[in-house]
């Protein structure tokens, strides 16, 4: 069993390392072709952010694994928001000055509302998630007619200009966007292989599986991002990487077991995980619309969403 947990932290490192190559290539050639920086923040940033997520969902599919699929779309979104941002705005409260932000938001609160309409037979359709896939399309268009639309003196423009790579030749983009395109898959198989044995072993379901270990281990990236952004000042960027992360989660990564392994699944979902989720998105869209004050995420708040996160894994450990 140490061999497992070994496979797991090392395919871990290589799905973070080889997503963030993939993110970096596709962002220089994007710039290489003069495509700006908020469009590739809002969809080739935020898609590759949910890489690591959309590749495990499929591998997991493929070995007919849908209820760790599942689990990781769920719980990547629930990590994301009650451990990630709630630990980011703890150590600096996150201001949310981005109309930008203000408009995906509530794109985040529909497409959650989606998941839970379709999460509650506790049945995955192929026609679900061929409608989740079309959709996820779809809003790479919306998100790159918002960027376009977007005003110059957004902060979200500036922020997102300062992060994206410039000068870099093109040969060395796409030699980083192949290798990511290879590494990401195999890393993939090796940790969804080892996860679904550790949960055997410890005697955990599949889904408990996905929403814990591997939901959190395909997150901390984000989290170390979130970081780095914040205390460089770039708030609106952080947040909008996680809000882009979540709805790529929910279209892309929650459409793999519809697609590629219909079918039923853990009674858990529909009565008790796609709930946690609902209520971490709508109590994200709540601090972020402060109506008593500055619209941001105050520690406070980042604390209470912390105490959700911790609640919830107790709640499925114990």
């Amino acid at each position: 069993m140490i061999l497992e947990f070994l496979i797991f932290i090392a395919g871990l490192a290589a799905l973070s390392w080889s997503a963030d190559k993939f993110v970096y290539g596709a962002s220089a050639l994007a710039t290489n072709i003069g495509v700006s920086p908020m469009i590739i923040g809002l969809t080739i940033v935020a898609m590759g952010s949910s890489a690591p997520e959309i590749v495990v969902s499929a591998t997991a599919s493929l070995s007919n694994n849908p209820d760790t699929a599942v689990g990781n779309a769920i719980g990547s979104n629930i990590t994301n928001i009650a451990l990630v941002l709630g630990i980011t705005a703890i150590l600096k409260p996150l201001m949310v000055s981005s109309s930008t932000i203000r408009r995906e938001l509530p794109v985040l609160l529909a497409v959650t509302l989606l998941a839970v309409y379709f999460l509650a037979d506790g049945h995955l359709s192929v026609i679900e998630g061929v409608i989740l896939i079309v959709l996820f399309f779809l809003t790479i268009g919306g998100l790159t007619w918002i960027s376009l639309s977007a005003e110059k003196n957004d902060p979200l423009h500036t922020e997102t200009a300062d992060e994206v790579p410039r000068g870099v030749p093109a040969s060395k983009a796409i030699f980083w966007v192949i290798l990511g395109l290879i590494f990401l898959p195999l890393s993939a198989h090796f940790m969804v292989d080892s996860a679904v044995h550790i949960a055997r072993y410890m005697g955990m379901s599949e889904l408990v599986i996905g929403l814990t270990i591997i939901a959190l281990g395909t997150s901390l990236p984000e989290l170390a991002a979130c970081i780095a952004g914040v205390l460089k000042g770039e708030d609106d960027l952080v947040l909008g990487n996680i809000i882009g992360s979540n709805i790529f989660n929910i279209l892309a990564v929650l459409a793999m077991p519809g697609l590629l392994a219909p079918g039923i699944i853990d009674a858990n979902v529909a009565q008790r995980d796609m709930y946690a989720m609902l209520i971490v998105t709508v109590l994200l869209i709540i601090f972020s619309f402060n109506i008593r004050g500055k619209r941001q995420i105050n520690r406070w708040e980042g604390i209470a969403l912390v105490g959700c996160y911790l609640a919830y894994c107790a709640f499925l450990f114990f």
